[in-house]
C-alpha cells in the first residue's frame, strides 16, 4: 500500500482535514487507517447495498480500491472522536464520505456512514455529518466548497438513517423504487416485494431508496444554524 504522503485521494474537489473541538475528519489512507478501522467493533451492514466485509483485505479491495479510490466523485474520511484520548487525534470512531460528487453541478451525496457501535448515539455522528455539511455548503470565502446541493440516500426501512438526516435539516424528496439490486446471498435490506417471473436475477433482493437533500438556500436561511445547534448538543 502507498505511504500516507504518496496516497492520491483522487477526489474532484480539494480535500483537507475537517475538525472542531469534538471530532476530526481526515482523508482515509489505507496504510494508516484500514487495519485500525477493521479492528473496531463492526457497524451493521443490514441496510447497505453490499454484503458484510469479512476481512480488511476484502474491505480494501472491494470498497476502498475497488469503488471509492478510482472514482473522482467519491472520497472517504476517517472519523476521530477527539474527546477520547487514544492518541493525538483522539479515538478512531468510524468513516464517512461523499459519493456522486460533481464539480460541474456543484453537488455531492453524504455516504459510507459507518460508525462503530461504541460511538453510536453520541456526538460523533452529528458532528461528522455537520463538518461535511460545512465543508460542502459554506462558500469558498468561508472555507467551504460552495456546493448547491447535498443529498442523503437511505433504505426507507432504515428509520435511524432517515431520522439522522432529518435531524440535520435534510428534507425528503421522494422514493426511488427498485433502485438497487442487492448482491445474491444478502438476506436483509430488501423492499419486501416479490420479483416478477422471469427476472434475470431471481435470487437477488430489490431495494428502494429514500432521497433527501439539503440545498444552499436551506443552508443560508436556517440550515447552518440548525446544524450548528445539533453539533453543540451534549445529550
Amino acid at each position: 500500500m502507498p505511504a500516507t504522503d504518496e496516497y492520491d485521494v483522487n477526489f474532484c474537489f480539494p480535500v483537507k482535514n475537517l475538525e472542531n473541538e469534538r471530532v476530526k475528519l481526515t482523508p482515509f489512507i489505507p496504510s494508516e487507517h484500514l487495519d485500525k478501522f477493521f479492528a473496531l467493533p463492526s457497524p451493521s451492514y443490514e441496510y447497505f447495498p453490499w454484503v458484510p466485509y469479512l476481512t480488511a483485505e476484502q474491505f480494501n479491495a472491494s470498497l476502498i480500491e475497488g469503488r471509492i479510490h478510482p472514482n473522482p466523485g467519491c472520497v472517504l474520511f476517517a472519523i476521530y472522536d477527539k474527546t477520547k484520548a487514544s492518541n493525538a487525534d483522539g479515538a478512531l470512531a468510524g468513516v464517512i464520505g461523499f459519493t456522486d460528487a460533481s464539480a460541474a453541478n456543484l453537488q455531492a451525496e453524504v455516504a459510507f456512514v459507518m460508525i462503530s457501535p461504541p460511538f453510536q448515539r453520541t456526538h460523533v455522528t452529528s458532528n461528522a455529518i455537520g463538518l461535511l455539511l460545512h465543508y460542502a455548503l459554506d462558500l469558498p470565502s468561508e472555507g467551504g466548497l460552495g456546493l448547491r446541493r447535498v443529498a442523503w440516500k437511505a433504505s426507507p426501512a432504515n428509520a435511524a438513517s432517515v431520522k439522522a438526516a432529518e435531524r440535520m435539516g435534510f428534507r425528503r424528496e421522494g422514493l426511488l423504487r427498485w433502485h438497487w439490486v442487492l448482491p445474491e446471498g444478502k438476506e436483509t435490506g430488501g423492499n419486501g416485494r416479490e420479483r416478477r417471473a422471469g427476472d434475470p436475477r431471481p435470487q437477488a433482493l430489490g431495494r428502494d431508496t429514500m432521497v433527501l437533500s439539503l440545498c444552499w438556500d436551506d443552508w443560508e436561511s436556517s440550515g447552518r444554524a440548525r446544524v450548528d445547534a445539533v453539533m453543540a448538543r451534549t445529550a
